[in-house]
C-alpha cells in the first residue's frame, strides 16, 4: 500500500472515530466512560495523517524544483487517484453505523444473572423511594425479583423500558448490559403478563408499568420475573440502547 493511501486511511480512520463520537454513535459500541478515549484516538489519527500528507507534499515540491532548476523531464504521476478510489469501502464501512444489538442478540445468547446480584448474592437491598410508579433499571429490576429476600418489589408498581422480544411463546421486555464494550454485552429479559404485547414486533422499544409476580425470578429460568402489566406505551430507542 502507497504512502499516500496509507495516510488518507489513516485520516479517514479518526474522523470516523471523532464522528461516531461526536453524534453519539460510540454508545453503540462502549459505555459512555471510553469517551474521552476515542475522541483522543480519533484526533491523534487524523493529526499524524495530515502531518505525513503535509510532510510528503513537501518533499515532492522540493524534488520538483530541484529537477527543474537541473533541466530533467518528468512526467506528472497520477496513481494518486487510485488511492482515492480505496476510500468508497472505507467510508461505508467506517461512517455507517451498524444498529446497536437487540432482540436476535437476547435469542442467541444465554442470560445470566445481573451483575450486581451476583456480587452482592442474597444482601440485603435499599427499600424503594416513595411513589406510585418507580422507574427502575430492568437491571436492578431483576436484581430485586431474584435475591431481594425482604420483597422490597412486592405490591410496588415499577416502571420499566426495553425493546421486545419474542422467544418460544413468551413476550419478553429486554436490555442488554456491558462492562465494557457490546463485545461483552448479556441479557437481561422481563417476562410480560398481560395484555397488549403480543402485537409489537421484535426490537420494539416499550415503557412499561406493572408490578412483580413474587418468586417467579428463579434459577431455572436464568431470572426472568414475570411483571403483570397495567400500562404499555411505545417509545423511540434510546440514544444510550445499554445498561451497565
Amino acid at each position: 500500500m502507497k504512502r499516500e493511501t496509507q495516510n488518507i486511511l489513516l485520516i479517514l480512520l479518526g474522523g470516523a472515530l471523532l464522528k461516531i463520537t461526536i453524534n453519539g454513535d460510540y454508545l453503540r459500541y462502549v459505555k459512555p466512560a471510553q469517551q474521552p478515549w476515542i475522541i483522543a484516538g480519533g484526533a491523534v489519527m487524523v493529526a499524524l495523517g495530515t502531518v505525513a500528507i503535509l510532510r510528503d507534499l513537501l518533499a515532492a515540491r522540493a524534488a520538483a524544483v530541484q529537477a527543474d532548476s537541473a533541466g530533467d523531464v518528468h512526467a506528472h504521476d497520477h496513481n494518486t487517484r487510485s488511492a482515492w478510489l480505496l476510500m468508497v469501502p472505507v467510508l461505508a464501512v467506517f461512517l455507517v453505523a451498524p444498529p446497536a444489538l437487540g432482540a436476535d442478540s437476547v435469542t442467541r445468547t444465554e442470560a445470566r444473572a445481573p451483575q450486581s446480584a451476583a456480587a452482592g448474592n442474597a444482601a440485603a437491598f435499599p427499600p424503594l423511594p416513595a411513589g406510585d410508579v418507580v422507574p427502575l433499571e430492568v437491571n436492578e429490576f431483576v436484581s430485586r425479583a431474584g435475591w431481594d429476600k425482604s420483597g422490597t418489589l412486592n405490591g410496588r408498581t415499577v416502571k420499566l423500558s426495553g425493546f421486545v422480544v419474542h422467544n418460544e411463546g413468551n413476550t419478553m421486555l429486554a436490555r442488554l448490559v456491558i462492562g465494557c464494550c457490546a463485545a461483552d454485552a448479556f441479557p437481561i429479559t422481563v417476562r410480560l403478563v398481560g395484555e397488549g404485547v403480543s402485537g409489537f414486533g421484535n426490537d420494539t422499544w416499550l415503557e412499561v408499568t406493572g408490578m412483580v409476580v413474587p418468586g417467579t425470578a428463579v434459577r431455572e429460568n436464568s431470572y426472568m420475573p414475570d411483571l403483570t402489566l397495567t400500562s404499555v406505551l411505545q417509545i423511540p430507542a434510546p440514544k444510550d440502547p445499554y445498561e451497565y
